[in-house]
């Protein structure tokens, strides 16, 4: 790829239209965090390239405990490829429409923020990316996640990925609560 050509992909990606507190909300829906993630939900979804190709699909598995000041989170992904992979996040509300959450590989502090039926989730995580030589080889990647409640027992999620401040790729996944 030409410097030119690079740069102007660089600048593309910079381009990203990304959601906001500012669009209007689409549904008089009360995303409640605590409530929806308590109990046993189940998610599908995908990562696509900054192209548009899809380079992986999972699935996830999500056992939520709410205790009334703190939300766990045990994640359990199985992607396409047969690989597991765990992550166990602990959020705390820090006020009526904010939270903060920590997980093994994420950088420092996650931050959140609920605005009727969406949420947006900001953090940076050395995110495992294995290969057949280097097992344990990670990337570091910031997401800028949104969530939306779109019926009672249904969450969509897209996060949008840059690496060194520049768009990687986007994850959708879609949230089903059993419980």
């Amino acid at each position: 790829m030409t410097r030119p050509a690079l740069l102007a992909l660089i600048l593309l990606a910079g381009c990203t239209g990304k959601p906001s507190f500012d669009d209007p909300a689409l549904s008089d829906r009360a995303l409640r965090l605590e409530e929806f993630f308590d109990g046993t939900v189940v998610a599908r979804g995908q990562f696509q390239d900054v192209f548009g190709t899809v380079r992986r699909r999972f699935e996830v598995t999500v056992e939520g405990d709410w205790d009334g000041k703190r939300l766990r989170l045990v994640e359990d992904f199985v992607y396409d490829d047969g690989m597991t992979e765990q992550r166990v996040w602990t959020l705390v509300k820090t006020g009526p429409d904010t939270w903060s959450g920590t997980a093994p590989g994420v950088i420092g502090t996650a931050t959140g923020r609920i605005d009727g039926d969406r949420f947006n989730w900001r953090y940076t995580i050395d995110l495992p990316v294995p290969t057949a030589t280097d097992p344990t080889r990670t990337t570091r990647v910031s997401f800028d996640d949104w969530m939306w409640l779109v019926a009672e027992d249904r969450l969509l999620n897209r996060a949008y990925m840059q690496r060194f401040g520049v768009d990687v790729g986007d994850v959708t996944i879609f949230f089903e609560k059993l419980d």
